[in-house]
């Protein structure tokens, strides 16, 4: 669907109008906040309707490509919103470490925790967190710990899916609106291979290459010492290509990947998930 060519639906306001109202009788809200189109759409509309009631707090840690982080930090530089960067390392959970299926559980229970207590200590009534209806059907273990904090879901509590933010980001001229979907790099790994932050860096690293290439919609899968790498269908041609197929694997080489593979079918979300 070509988003440059859709206008605001009747739907896309009313749900709009029933976001700034739940965001309202909220108070004061502290948005979990990744910079990603979700939670960048839930920031701007709750700084919208709150001002200085509305904070962001954002997480950082080895799964975080550095690159997210200073977007995050310019989106509310620019817009004036008062911003609380808190350290976390998910690491020291043995849960996640293992890249267990629940992994996500462990991540976000001690992500919200964290950020619970810093809404707390700047008198902040709620936390929030950025899903949509479209994560309902998928598999989100992170959801639980969300349920179980007690954290906030408005995105979801006023029927929002990815197409209406990105439509309604667009008309607000948020710059996330087309910005690709993003998930942090601990999904990179298969289930059970342990994660460490030198693997977390040769991801990223290898992932911000993909970019500077300009593969802005990518994955780079980690299967022990298999680099998998995957790509839209549309771009798997261009990647292929010798300069750039070349150029790719002696980066990976360097950044100590001993194979370098591209998945055939192209990118998909949650591609991880099949074994499960």
């Amino acid at each position: 669907m070509d988003l440059d060519k859709i206008s605001v639906t009747a739907d896309q306001e009313k749900k709009l109008s029933d976001l700034k109202s739940i965001i309202k009788d909220m108070g004061s809200l502290a948005v979990g906040f990744s910079g990603g189109v979700d939670s960048s759409f839930l920031l701007a509309v709750a700084h919208e309707v709150l001002g200085d009631n509305a904070i962001a707090v954002t997480g950082s840690d080895a799964s975080v490509p550095r690159r997210e982080l200073e977007e995050a930090v310019k989106f509310c530089g620019d817009r004036g919103i008062r911003h609380i960067i808190c350290t976390v390392d998910p690491l020291k959970e043995e849960g996640y470490r293992h890249n267990s299926p629940d992994r996500c559980y462990y991540c976000k229970h001690g992500i919200f925790t964290e950020m619970k207590k810093i809404a707390e200590e700047n008198g902040i009534a709620y936390l929030s967190e950025g899903s949509n209806t479209d994560d309902i059907g998928d598999y989100r273990p992170g959801l639980r710990a969300v349920a179980e904090l007690s954290v906030r879901s408005p995105l979801r509590e006023a029927g929002l899916c990815k197409e209406d933010i990105r439509v309604l980001s667009k008309a607000m001229g948020l710059p996330t609106w087309s910005k690709p979907a993003y998930a942090c790099l601990a999904s990179r790994f298969v289930y059970g291979e342990e994660i460490t932050e030198e693997k977390l860096h040769m991801i990223d690293k290898a992932e911000q290459f993909l970019i500077e290439l300009g593969f802005f919609e990518e994955r780079v899968r980690m299967h022990g010492n298999i680099a998998r790498i995957e790509v839209p269908p549309k771009d798997i041609a261009k990647l292929a290509s010798d300069d750039i197929r070349e150029r790719i694997y002696d980066e990976f080489r360097k950044i100590g990947f001993m194979f370098v593979t591209l998945d055939m079918r192209g990118y998909k979300m949650g591609s991880m998930n099949a074994t499960l």
